[in-house]
This record gives structure tokens, sequence and C-alpha cells, in this order.
């Protein structure tokens, strides 16, 4: 038998019981109804793509996968453990409060899925009701110490901050609170108001009143300080983890490695081709059981593309870029190309070079943007 390749499985599932709003993927919260055919497309999209591969690591994400009724997810889970699965691989499913109980957890993870990430954003109850999330944290907490009792021993929580009227104490609290639980992993990202979000449109009309840019820029160094004293490593510019719990998954994506997506509105990235699916749920749905296409573009990234892409997404990871490999992949030394660039921002102390390896300062860090626009060829 010939050697499979290797990638990573992303699998999208678009329904949520309320779309929050700052949320700009392609998710739903008005077509429940379609659960059912949605599961049975993806499973055969899943059987028609993905037998060809090795799969390395695999993550559900969504909208809200943990929203789907136990007898679907029992459905997808079972086509997936049937593919070319890596002994003990990272297999990630995204779970929210609200939308979680024993017994769904049972089959998450006799199913197979060794990972959750489970999405919070905030502690106080009056901050998630501003964002329009559907639960409260003590349902979180009930929920978490729920995942443990049922066996999870690797749990992510997302943290946002820079909320509409957060201060800077609740955000101390959110990850002081949150660090006793001692989940493995915990992300915390900034919050970015996104076209066509509810936010956005309260923001067009001055109705957003968001913390100060200084306020902001404490939020994101307390974040490294308070997770460090827990013993979380901070492995990306939003991504802290305990040792040996980085996301694996995540990583392909930093580092540019092949992923296969599945599912409406999922991107690939395979032999340098961007490839994305349809996005209307109803279509998608239709092609696959009528045998067509759901591939929406293919785009062939140029050369170009694909250095940018590795510079942007390897300085957003503390281990940063290896020249070596930039020579690997590309055929040339980073310097032809950038050398001017690199300087330029070694000196404005954003950049350190050492040992072939180039990375973000903790300057460059918080002014990332700023350095990663000088990338643009």
């Amino acid at each position: 038998m010939k050697d499979l390749k290797e990638i990573a499985l992303y699998i999208h599932i678009p329904f949520c019981k309320q779309k929050c709003f700052y949320c700009d993927f392609p998710s739903y919260a008005s077509l429940d109804h379609l659960k059912d055919d949605y599961v049975d497309a993806l499973c055969k999209e899943i059987d028609e793509k993905v037998t060809d591969y090795k799969i390395k690591s695999i993550f559900i994400g969504g909208g809200t996968p943990s929203y789907l009724e136990i007898n679907q997810i029992y459905k997808l889970l079972k086509t997936i453990s049937k593919l070319n699965l890596t002994e003990n691989m990272e297999f990630t499913m995204e779970c929210n409060p609200g939308a979680l109980e024993k017994e769904k957890l049972e089959t998450i993870l006799s199913g197979g899925v060794n990972r959750i990430s489970m999405g919070l954003q905030a502690v106080q109850n009056s901050l998630l009701k501003d964002i329009g999330r559907i639960h409260s944290f003590k349902q979180f907490e009930e929920n978490f110490n729920l995942a443990r009792k049922v066996g999870f021993k690797n749990i992510n929580v997302d943290l946002m901050f820079g909320l509409p009227n957060q201060k800077v104490d609740e955000w101390k609290e959110s990850l002081e609170t949150i660090a006793k639980l001692n989940p493995e992993h915990i992300s915390a990202y900034s919050l970015i108001i996104e076209e066509g979000t509810a936010f956005y449109k309260l923001w067009e009309r001055n109705k957003l009143i968001l913390p100060s840019e200084d306020d902001e820029r404490e939020m994101y160094s307390t974040t490294k300080e308070i997770l460090k004293e827990h013993g979380y490593n901070q492995y990306e510019i939003s991504n802290y983890a305990k040792p040996g719990y980085e996301c694996y998954h995540n990583k392909v994506y930093w580092r540019c490695d092949d992923y296969l997506g599945v599912g409406s509105a999922s991107s690939s990235f395979i032999d340098g081709k961007r490839i994305k699916n349809i996005e209307d749920v109803k279509s998608y749905i239709e092609k696959v059981n009528s045998n067509e296409s759901v591939i929406e573009e293919v785009i062939e990234n140029s050369k170009e593309d694909n250095m940018e892409e590795f510079i942007f997404m390897g300085l957003r990871m503390n281990v940063g870029v290896s020249i070596n490999e930039f020579k690997g992949r590309f055929g040339i030394h980073i310097n032809s190309i950038y050398k001017d660039v690199i300087e330029k921002n070694i000196n404005k102390k954003l950049l350190v070079l050492e040992n072939d390896i180039l990375r973000l300062t903790d300057k460059g860090i918080e002014l990332s943007n700023l350095v990663m626009s000088d990338f643009i060829l």
C-alpha cells in the first residue's frame, strides 16, 4: 500500500443557538431544521474526500458543534472513526456552555475526541450578556467540571479582552478565575470589530464603548504575567499552554502545513492551493446529495503569497521563523527578499535574530501588525 499523504482535518458545523454580537464566522441561529440533513451530507463528503489521506489531527469547529443532537454527534464521530487516523492524534471539538450535558460529553469522549475547546470569553455575567453569550459563568463552571468528571484531560478555554465596557480589573479577574480552574490551554484573544456583526453596526453609530488603547495594552501585558504565574507558557500571540499541551492542530495552520476542510464554508490548503467550500448550508446539502462539487473557489498561491504567509504565521509563534526552513521551502535565502525589512525591525528592537531563528520581541508582539505589514511583498 502506498504511503498516504499526512494532513490535518477541519470539520465545520454551522449551527448556533444564538449568534454572538462579535461573531463573523459562517454560523447560523435559524437553521436547526437542517441539522440532520447537514450531518448526513457532511458524512458523505468525509467518506468521499478524506479516505485517501492519513489524518494527523482533527478540529471540529463552528458554529457550535456541541449544539448538534447526541445521535448526530454519534453519527459524525462514527464516520470519522473509519478514516486512517494517526495513533494518539489530537482530536478537538468546540463545545459551548449551555449546549452540553453529561450524555453528550460521554458520546463525544467515547467517539474519540480527546480535547475540547470551551468558549467562555468572560467570567462576569453582565459582560457575557453584553456580547450575546447564552450562558452564565455558573453554567460554564458546571459544564467544565462535568467534562472533567466524564474524563476529559485536555481542555482549552477561550477568553476575550477589549470587550465593550470591560475594565482592566474585570479582565484580571477572568484570567485569575480560569487559571484556578486549571485547564491545560487558554486562548486569550483581543476583540476585533468585524464588518457584518451586530457590534459593527453599533460601532458605526458610536454606540460601542470600547476600552482605551492604553487599557487594552495593559490587558495584553497582564495576560502574559498572570498566566505565567499559573504555569502557562505563551507559545503564540494569543495562546498559552501548560507544558506538553500546545494545540497541535493550530500549529499546522501557523506553520503553513497542509490541511483539508470539510463542511459548508470550510477552507483547505493543499499543495499550495487554497480551496473554499460554498457557505450556503442548504445548497451545500443539495450539492453533496446530487454528487455535485461543493467547492466555491480554488486559489493557487504564488510563491510570494506562500513566503508572506510563512512569515506572517511563523512570527505569530514564540518559536519564530527558521531561516533554514525558509530556504528549504522556497529555495532562496530570506535575505535576498527581506534583508532591509529584517534589519529595520531589528534596529527598532521589534525583531531578534538568534542562531537561525527570527522572532518578535515582546515589544514586537505588541506592535505585531506594524511589523507584519512590512513583510507584504
